[in-house]
């Protein structure tokens, strides 16, 4: 899967947030398998509400899928989508090193 600057960018501004950075953190912890709701609650400690509010986010921009699994609602991260996300920030990484002039440069 390969993103786009303007679908990074997107992500980025999501998980710029804590809570839902946290909330990601431990969906790709549990891998997937995933995490009921309540789990999330109890490990982030976000009232219901507002959790809900932040999954909401997290699913618009593709990070998270919400499925229910008889009464209860079950989340899991996209983790293709997070490791494409890791890949596009490191892909080029030192690709234009030493080209620029720097400090030593004459």
């Amino acid at each position: 899967m390969t993103i786009e600057l303007h679908s990074a960018a997107s992500i980025l501004a999501e998980l710029g947030n804590e809570t839902r950075l946290a909330i990601v953190r431990n969906l790709v912890r549990a891998g997937g398998d995933g995490l009921m709701v309540g789990e999330i609650q109890r490990a982030t400690g976000v009232p219901g509400s507002t959790l809900t509010h932040h999954l909401r986010r997290l699913c618009q921009v593709g990070l998270v899928s919400r499925t229910r699994r008889g009464s209860a609602l079950w989340c899991t991260a996209d983790t293709g989508l997070v490791h494409s996300l890791a890949h596009y920030l490191i892909e080029e990484c030192c690709a234009d090193e030493g080209t620029h002039g720097g400090a030593d440069a004459a």
